[in-house]
């Protein structure tokens, strides 16, 4: 058949217009370290957190701000009643301006820019302290989506094989070596392979949904998908290492230390609060002076000093100091719900791992062993389908138990990094 050549080129054209919409919808399985990226840009819960440190930076604007210059204008001898029948009241009023300011002692602006800027700090580690809670709840989704992946691919396997089984058990009963109510019952055993794949279809599903939802994405589920390492590698620091990290980078125990300096800034500025602060005045007038009638341009000054005699703000310093030992006991507090959660993610790993170190030396592979065996001899005579149907359903159960304490270690391990307060474990 021969083609022209604008017929080929209608032809080439409408090929690349079907395959590009496929391009485009290409899936494209992200890595835990794109999820993050993406969680961090995105997520919304941590854009509002964040805005809270902005507030924070604006509040140490105004809390080094000097006090404004009091304006004062005085004006005297304005007339009340007439005289010589004809009523000026403003012919004889003398204008008099003057300027106040209030001066700070006893360094009350540094200590409220200190003050600020300790709020801001504490801010910083709030937010890395509820960034740190969300990765967690990002990475057990990630994890979670691994596993249903990883259970999804297993229900599949097992389908594919009892399919083959299937196949040759039909090939049994052609050629006479099989009862038809054996293949009967070898076929209804397929729908528990396909209810296992259905679950695990939906389970991955709504594993993505979760995801998806963390990172505020409208990402269709079809064309969303994670990539990593679903598997266990043996070997764990030990124990004080572990806290060590911890001590050094837990947000939320920084900002216990924080509380405690900006409780002793605090106090500082309520004794410095409790100091008299006095207001310096200068004015002109256009008016002749009592001591000298000929000088008509007048200056004066005057200095305003409160006599705190009986409020020398008693009540905050007290309340203060109090709080000084109040975060104290605080910071004590998280320093302990620090370890705790160390070591309880340590053990929960530890268990974890106990379990998975004989189901990847010796049960996989006995369980499959004996599965192949049994299918053997059952093919061949010398083992019953109910012995046949109890090592498949004893393999099948065996995988899927070692997927999901998998599933349990890496979910440890992201409560181990949480614990830490940063990712010391892959």
């Amino acid at each position: 058949m021969v083609f022209s050549a604008a017929s080929l080129s209608v032809r080439v054209v409408v090929l690349v217009a079907v395959l590009l919409p496929a391009a485009g919808f290409a899936q494209t399985a992200l890595t835990w370290q794109q999820i993050q990226e993406r969680f961090v840009a995105g997520n919304p819960t941590l854009k509002a957190a964040k805005l809270n440190i902005d507030e924070s930076r604006a509040a140490e604007i105004t809390a080094f701000l000097r006090p404004n210059p009091d304006f004062n204008l005085g004006m005297d001898g304005v007339q009340v009643s007439r005289n010589d029948g004809v009523w000026r009241p403003l012919s004889g009023v003398v204008e008099t301006p003057s300027i106040g300011y209030l001066h700070e002692r006893q360094h009350k602006r540094e200590l409220r820019r200190d003050q600020a800027k300790e709020s801001t700090t504490i801010a910083e580690s709030t937010y890395l302290d509820q960034e740190r809670s969300l990765l967690f709840n990002l990475r057990s989704a990630f994890v979670q989506t691994m596993q249903a992946k990883a259970v999804l691919q297993n229900a599949k396997d097992n389908l594919e094989y009892w399919d083959k089984e299937l196949s040759v058990n039909r090939q049994r009963l052609t050629a006479g070596d099989l009862a038809q109510v054996d293949l009967d019952r070898l076929e209804l055993q397929r729908v528990q392979f396909e209810s296992d794949f259905e679950t695990a279809l939906v389970n991955l599903r709504t594993a993505k949904i979760q995801l998806l939802t963390l990172l505020n994405e409208r990402t269709p589920i079809d064309q969303f998908d994670v990539s990593g390492t679903f598997e266990f590698t043996d070997g764990l620091q030990p124990l004080e290492e572990f806290r060590k990290v911890a001590l050094e980078m837990r947000p939320d125990l920084k900002a216990a230390v924080q509380n405690v300096e900006l409780a002793k800034i605090t106090y500082k500025l309520a004794v410095a609060n409790g100091s008299t602060d006095p207001t310096f005045s200068v004015w002109y007038s256009h008016n002749s002076s009592f001591a000298n009638p000929f000088a008509n341009q007048t200056i004066g000054g005057s200095i305003d000093i409160p006599l705190r005699i009986f409020d020398r703000n008693q009540g905050q310093k007290t309340l203060t100091k109090i709080d000084i030992g109040r975060n104290e006991r605080l910071r004590d507090a998280a320093e302990a719900q620090v370890f705790s959660d160390v070591d309880s993610a340590y053990w929960t790993l530890i268990q974890a791992a106990n379990l998975l170190r004989p189901y990847k030396a010796k049960y996989l592979k006995l369980a499959n062993d004996t599965r192949d065996r049994i299918s053997f001899s059952y093919q061949n005579g010398g083992a019953s389908l109910l012995d046949y149907l109890d090592a498949e359903k004893s393999s099948r159960d065996t995988r899927l138990a070692y997927l999901n304490l998998i599933g349990s270690y890496l979910t440890a391990a992201a409560q181990m990094n949480m614990a830490a307060g940063r990712e010391v474990l892959p």
